[in-house]
């Protein structure tokens, strides 16, 4: 079946200025695009007064743990009320494939933030893990393979340098995944187990990215100017140290370096941005392949122990309690607060387990005044009560002064970094990140609207090698998203509901009709995106 589009002003992800035209798809893919068509046994969709682009595309997602559930539905429906038709999921480290199927470690997968619950099956092999879900889920999906998956499958959290037969298990497994069309590999250095890897082991998961021309994606080892990371308080920010050291990996090579979340934890993180875009933009003219992405928010979500130091993280629950480490522990939290800009007060429980349901929405220094103790022991106190696999809302991450300032770079990115959880508080991001973006580019904010859609599009696409995706193209995939710019100029963000979407077709199938979502659709309109050498 076609179906045509009339006079739709046509973003193609060029970043070209958009023109009024017609787009005829059939089937899976697009025929043809340009001023004028005329198809009598196409099914015709007049969008004057609309705009079209390519299905959005979210650069940094963690929805591969939700492709596989045996309902997915549920979990993609606010990205696509966004706009978003595909994923590039696996991020920080923290892929839901990846590893030995024999593994006898899958419980500690996903860091306590993301779990294998109702789903179909788990699918160590990449390749396995698309076969499960090429049209068997509502979105697109290309995975990155995690290195905190690879690493746990053969040393569990433990916090040691890997052994010669551990290393070389773990690059044999992580080249598999990528020679089974992993599209990168994803490191987590402030998640357990990456945040145990030493320089050494990260350059030669480096290599395989070379070896494959795929991107190595970087969760730093800190986001702030301090950090649990190193132990000198005082100095370099850690942020800048974090940088540094992916600078160390990727010079005088052809790696393909992809900066996680450029976020600025605390407010005295803030002036960092004018030296982050500097280092960033010096790589660039090194010759490194560098690029970054961010989302349209001031805050996110994260682990409850996140900020927790690696020598605590590896104690036992008994040894965290001891006088001395509580002690040691605690007056670095406070330096670090002090120097930081940031406490307590700036933590909100989003979820610390079945029961305690009470702490869900509050600060944690809230909950301390409420339990009558100190704001570090009830820190402590949620994070045993969550078995330390809590969930938090915290921030502020950034303002829009440097929102403004990085959505404008060449070599930028736009993602969500949210997931759709059953209980607790959600990230704001699932909701109107992506509208949000065009919101503020509608008025001028950030960068003009052809940039802004090549970044959730063809830009991404191009960076992770998505075959047959991210433009308005004849031949590419029918992942067409359509939007009225004067609904998301004029839309009110932040109320938990998308804004401004008309219509959203997947692989050529409307699964989106003016707030209609075509369930019945969507259980198998998604495709695996294997990324081929």
């Amino acid at each position: 079946m076609k179906t045509l589009f009339k006079n739709a002003k046509i973003y193609d992800g060029t970043a070209n200025d958009p023109f009024i035209g017609d787009v005829l798809i059939e089937g899976e893919k697009i025929l043809n695009v340009a001023e004028n068509i005329e198809d009598k046994s196409a099914n015709v969709v007049n969008l004057s007064g609309l705009s079209l682009s390519s299905g959005f595309i979210d650069a940094h997602s963690h929805n591969d743990w939700y492709a596989i559930k045996e309902e997915p539905v549920k979990y993609f429906e606010p990205f696509i009320r966004q706009g978003i038709c595909s994923f590039i999921t696996g991020n920080c480290g923290l892929s839901a494939s990846g590893f030995n199927p024999d593994s006898k470690n899958k419980n500690v997968f996903g860091t306590g933030l993301f779990h294998y619950r109702n789903v179909k099956g788990i699918y160590g092999d990449v390749g396995d893990f698309f076969d499960a879900i090429d049209n068997n889920t509502p979105c697109n999906i290309a995975t990155l393979v995690g290195h905190c998956t690879a690493r746990a499958d053969v040393a569990g959290l433990e916090n040691r340098p890997l052994t010669e037969d551990e290393m070389s298990k773990m690059l044999n497994n992580v080249d598999k995944s990528l020679s089974q069309g992993a599209c990168g590999i994803s490191l987590g250095l402030m998640y357990s187990p990456g945040i145990y890897a030493p320089l050494d082991e990260l350059k030669e998961l480096s290599k395989l990215s070379i070896k494959h021309d795929k991107a190595f994606t970087v969760h730093p080892r800190a986001s702030s100017k301090v950090s649990m990371a190193y132990p000198q308080l005082f100095g370099r920010s850690h942020l800048l140290r974090a940088l540094d050291e992916l600078w160390e990996i990727a010079k005088g090579t052809n790696l393909k370096l992809h900066y996680s979340h450029a976020i600025f934890v605390g407010r005295s993180t803030f002036p960092n941005i004018d030296e982050f875009v500097d280092i960033i933009n010096k790589m660039k003219a090194e010759g490194i392949n560098i690029g970054f992405d961010i989302y349209d928010e001031d805050i996110g979500t994260t682990v409850i122990t996140v900020i927790m130091p690696p020598w605590y993280m590896a104690l036992s629950k008994e040894d965290k309690r001891k006088p001395f480490n509580k002690l040691r522990f605690a007056l670095l939290t406070k330096a670090s607060i002090l120097l930081l800009g940031f406490g307590f007060n700036d933590m909100t429980i989003a979820y610390v387990g079945e029961g305690n349901e009470q702490f869900e929405g509050k600060t944690v220094h809230q909950i301390a005044k409420e339990l009558g103790v100190s704001d570090l022991d009830a820190y402590l106190h949620l994070c045993e009560i969550s078995d330390f696999k809590g969930r938090i809302n915290m921030g502020p991450y950034t303002t829009d002064e440097i929102l403004r300032e990085l959505s404008k770079h060449d070599d930028v990115l736009y993602m969500t970094d949210a997931w759709y959880e059953e209980k607790g508080v959600q990230n704001p991001a699932l909701f109107d990140c992506f509208p949000k973006f065009l919101q503020h580019s509608l008025k001028g904010d950030y960068d003009t609207m052809p940039k802004t859609i090549r970044k959730m599009t063809a830009a991404t696409a191009d960076r992770f090698r998505l075959k047959d995706r991210g433009y308005i193209k004849p031949g590419y995939y029918a992942d067409i998203t359509i939007f009225d710019e004067a609904e998301l100029l004029n839309g009110t963000p932040d109320i938990e509901k998308p804004f401004g979407i008309n219509r959203v077709y997947i692989n050529g199938k409307e699964v989106l009709n003016n707030g209609e979502l075509n369930t019945e659709a969507l259980k198998t309109s998604g495709k695996a995106m294997r990324v081929i050498d």
